[in-house]
């Protein structure tokens, strides 16, 4: 249905017959369309005992590092977008092991799945979303510098899994005492 200035679509925010929460919905046919999060994919990469991490060329937190990882693509699975994600960032083909962590960041409707991977070949280099890209050891990683908290519980989940074959996949880490 169209009104006469044409169509309108989702554009009234209200709570739909049988739900519980405001959702977006057409006023003239009643479509809802649903707001829902995002997934997030990427890899802990490791060359011997180094750790790839892209310094990020984009908003947000363009220069600090990062592990390779964004937004999964529609028709793909999560362990192909993880390897795409390095792939585009890092210009590296990883060999998956196993899904290292599950992240729920809620403030920002995001679901992240971080795999524990290996790198084919040392060989890396910038794509497109990074400024530079590097294999680090542990003690040389830029703490300071990590983009993301779910950065730091991936590279502490990969560090606490080290040398287990099979592991649980984390997931965050608890809230600190209020006032800490």
């Amino acid at each position: 249905m169209t009104s006469p200035a044409g169509p309108s679509g989702p554009t009234i925010r209200t709570v739909p017959a049988g739900d519980d929460r405001e959702r977006l919905v057409c006023p003239d046919c009643g479509y809802v369309a649903y707001e829902n999060p995002k997934i997030v994919v990427g890899s802990v990469a490791t060359w011997e005992d180094r750790i790839l991490l892209c310094r990020r060329a984009i908003h947000p937190r363009r220069g600090y590092w990062t592990l390779p990882a964004g937004f999964l693509e529609l028709n793909e699975t999560t362990a192909d977008g993880a390897a795409r994600e390095a792939w585009e960032e890092a210009r590296a083909r990883i060999e998956i092991d196993c899904l290292l962590a599950v992240y729920n960041i809620p403030r920002i409707s995001q679901v992240q799945l971080i795999y524990r991977a290996r790198l084919a070949a040392p060989d890396v280099d910038a794509g497109p979303e990074s400024l530079e890209v590097g294999l680090f050891r542990w003690d040389d990683i830029p703490w300071a510098e990590l983009a993301f908290p779910s950065v730091v519980w991936a590279l502490n989940e990969h560090r606490a899994q080290e040398g287990r074959a099979v592991v649980a996949p984390g997931t965050n880490p608890p809230e600190p005492p209020a006032g800490l």
